[in-house]
């Protein structure tokens, strides 16, 4: 199927990416071999990589993780990587802090220990960089050339990062209304930077039909034709938090939605953990976050349904503004299955939430990590999400992406140099 691969000069049965066996359809279980393909041949639904772990020992795999890198490639042994990954030029994105937010969850009234995964201390500021560093050694592997993604900012920012560092072209293309600041650091890093006249749907569409086309041979799509690969990068969050805290599994997690593929992401990575023995099992809950102006995934969990029905995105979170995400089918499911839910807040919440949290853990959330904290703070009020449980809530970027969102905030006062005016400021 022309739409779902591009040329590469690699033969794709003899890459290594290490404990990968093959690509495998989530709907249907057909296998094909790995390559840079996305689509099902039999039922069009979308292929996730199957590994084989059959080999491992838990106790030596728990001491070899601990004994890596302090990025993602810790868990290139769960990883499609090979094994000299950590030897490649990449951006190395990982093992973020997992902040116990105490004045947070005094704020909010958690007493079983509230945690902020805060990503934004990866190399581009989001989690992203995960992806894309996973993404590139797909890229690698298949012998492409040029790096490329249909993107709502922050991936366009690792995209154009990550193609530096690794001596790859980048090209890659985004609304063209995206927060200037996203703008900015897409661009710095030198690639090709296209505006798309639509919003992300329009932009995805379009990569689309590259891909099937004469003049996008050779590159490497990281979230279309290398998706496959590319997701598994969002695995490491659930491994970091695990081990972070003491490999156990926390209770509940509050995620948020674009695509979905994160929320997805972060229950197979648990569920890795479990079946290799590396977690205790035990009930967790996962709660999907979205912004009201672009919350499809939230409108559906609401009324009961399991199709997911587009919308026309309208909100400052504009990371988050996917009105037809993929994985929304499946987030539904996982919110189900665990016991969790999908709720969504609006913008005027969002600023708070990002106020509230900086206010609290000194961290400077972007506008996803705003959608995230007021979802929490919003089913914590509604009485869904349990506060005498371990929750995490996760940042995903860097609010220096998104200042537009709170411009408003700024000087308490602008006093003359001297005493007499500081006291009558009221500062005294």
């Amino acid at each position: 199927m022309a739409a779902q691969t591009v040329a590469s000069t690699t033969d794709s049965r003899t890459v290594d990416l290490g404990p990968a066996a093959a690509l495998s359809c989530r709907e249907c279980g057909h296998r094909v071999p790995l390559g840079p393909v996305f689509a099902c041949e039999e039922c069009f639904g979308p292929l996730e990589i199957a590994y084989d772990f059959s080999a491992y020992d838990t106790e030596e795999l728990r001491k070899r993780i601990e004994a890596g890198p302090s990025n993602i490639w810790r868990y290139a042994p769960l990883l499609p990587v090979p094994a000299d990954v950590a030897t490649k030029p990449n951006i190395n994105p990982g093992w973020t802090k997992l902040v116990k937010a105490d004045n947070l969850a005094r704020e909010l009234g958690v007493t079983g220990g509230l945690y902020v995964k805060d990503d934004s201390g990866n190399p581009t500021h989001s989690f992203k960089d995960r992806v894309v560093a996973q993404a590139l050694e797909a890229a690698r592997a298949f012998g492409f050339t040029t790096l490329s993604c249909s993107s709502t900012g922050n991936l366009a920012g690792a995209v154009g990062a990550a193609a530096a560092r690794a001596g790859f072209r980048s090209c890659v293309f985004i609304p063209h209304d995206l927060e200037q600041g996203k703008v900015v650091m897409a661009a710095v890093y030198g690639g090709e930077l296209v505006g798309i006249e639509g919003n992300y749907d329009d932009v995805n569409r379009f990569c689309s039909e590259l891909i099937g086309d004469p003049a996008g041979e050779g590159w490497g799509f990281v979230n279309v034709n290398l998706r496959p690969y590319y997701a598994e990068g969002s695995k490491t969050l659930a491994y970091e938090i695990c081990e972070q805290l003491g490999w156990k599994l926390p209770d509940q997690l509050v995620v948020p939605i674009a695509s979905g593929s994160q929320l997805t992401k972060i229950d197979k990575g648990l569920q890795e953990l479990i079946r290799l023995g590396l977690v205790e099992d035990k009930p967790y809950k996962i709660f999907g976050a979205q912004a009201e102006g672009c919350s499809p995934v939230s409108v559906a969990y609401k009324a009961g349904h399991d199709v997911v029905r587009p919308q026309k995105p309208n909100t400052i979170a504009k990371s988050l503004a996917i009105g037809n995400p993929a994985d929304g089918p499946y987030v539904l499911d996982i919110a189900r299955r665990t016991g969790g839910a999908v709720e969504d807040v609006n913008d005027e919440q969002i600023v708070d939430a990002i106020k509230l949290l900086a206010r609290t853990e000194g961290i400077f959330a972007e506008t996803a990590g705003g959608v995230t904290v007021g979802v929490t703070k919003k089913l914590i009020e509604d009485g869904v999400l349990d506060p005498s449980l371990t929750t995490v809530v996760l940042n995903t970027g860097d609010g220096l992406k998104t200042l537009d969102a709170v411009a408003g905030t700024g000087l308490t006062a602008t006093i003359r140099p001297n005493l007499e005016s500081f006291r009558e400021a009221g500062l005294a």
